[in-house]
C-alpha cells in the first residue's frame, strides 16, 4: 500500500471581474471518483490544504444535472461522507513529498483562488515533477501550475503536454464574461502546450509523470491512468 496526497483548494469562493465572490470550493465528482479508485486499490489517502484549513466543498457540485441524475448525485454525496480525510487535512508547508508515492489535485473554482499563487503550493508541484512521482491535476486544479516556476522564473510545466477546464467549458458554465481570467489563456501564456478535447468529454493527457484530466469527467479516468503508473 502506498501513500497518496491529494492537495485540496482551501478556498470557500472565487473573486470574479465584477469584485463579488462566487462560493465555490472543491467539485466533488473529482475529489470521490479517485479517492474511489485509490482506496479500492488498497492506497492511503492524505488531504493537504493551505494553512490546514478543512475544505469546503462547492455545493453546486452536488446537484443531479451535473451528476447524471438524482441517483448519480445521491452516490457521489455517499462517497463524500465516506471520504472522511477531508475533515482531517494537513498543512500544505509541513508536507513531506518523500513520504508520498503520488500526487493529486482535485479541481472546482477554488483553486483559481488560492492554489493559482500559493508559492508552497508551487514548490511541491515542482519538486513532485522533477520527483519521476506520478502526478495528477484535473479540471480547474490546473491553475495551480501557474505558481510553479523555476529560479528563472519560467513555468516548471513550460513545454509539457496539459489539458484543463478550457475557454469553451467556461463559456458554457456562464462565466467566461465574467472571471477575472480565464485558465486556458493562463496556461498557455505560461509555456504549456495545450491540448483541448470535446466540452465535458473525457479527456486525459500524458506526459511523462504528469497525468492531467479537462473537467469532471475526466476524473475517473485520470485516477485509472495514475494508478497504472503507480503499477
Amino acid at each position: 500500500m502506498s501513500k497518496i496526497l491529494y492537495v485540496v483548494t482551501g478556498a470557500d469562493h472565487w473573486t470574479l471581474a465584477d469584485g463579488s465572490a462566487h462560493p465555490t470550493g472543491f467539485w466533488a465528482e473529482e475529489a470521490v471518483a479517485p479517492y474511489e479508485a485509490f482506496k479500492d486499490a488498497g492506497h492511503e489517502v492524505v488531504v493537504a490544504t493551505p494553512g490546514g484549513v478543512v475544505p469546503t466543498l462547492d455545493r453546486g457540485s452536488l446537484a443531479p444535472e451535473f451528476n447524471g441524475g438524482q441517483e448519480g448525485a445521491d452516490r457521489v454525496e455517499a462517497g463524500l461522507a465516506a471520504f472522511t480525510e477531508l475533515q482531517h487535512p494537513v498543512k500544505l508547508s509541513e508536507v513531506d513529498l518523500d513520504d508520498f508515492a503520488a500526487v493529486f489535485y482535485p479541481g472546482g473554482h477554488g483553486p483559481m483562488e488560492d492554489l493559482s499563487v500559493s508559492v508552497e503550493s508551487g514548490d511541491l508541484l515542482t519538486r513532485a515533477l522533477d520527483s519521476g512521482k506520478p502526478l495528477g491535476v484535473v479540471c480547474h486544479a490546473p491553475a495551480a501550475l501557474l505558481a510553479a516556476t523555476r529560479a528563472d522564473g519560467g513555468n516548471s510545466f513550460a513545454g509539457y503536454r496539459v489539458t484543463a477546464f478550457t475557454n469553451a467549458e467556461e463559456a458554457q458554465a456562464g462565466f467566461a464574461d465574467r472571471a477575472k481570467w480565464l485558465l486556458q489563456d493562463r496556461l498557455v501564456a505560461a509555456g504549456v502546450d495545450f491540448q483541448e478535447g470535446e466540452p465535458w468529454a473525457p479527456h486525459v493527457v500524458v506526459d511523462r509523470n504528469l497525468v492531467t484530466g479537462q473537467n469532471p469527467a475526466s476524473a475517473a479516468p485520470l485516477a485509472a491512468e495514475l494508478l497504472r503508473k503507480l503499477g
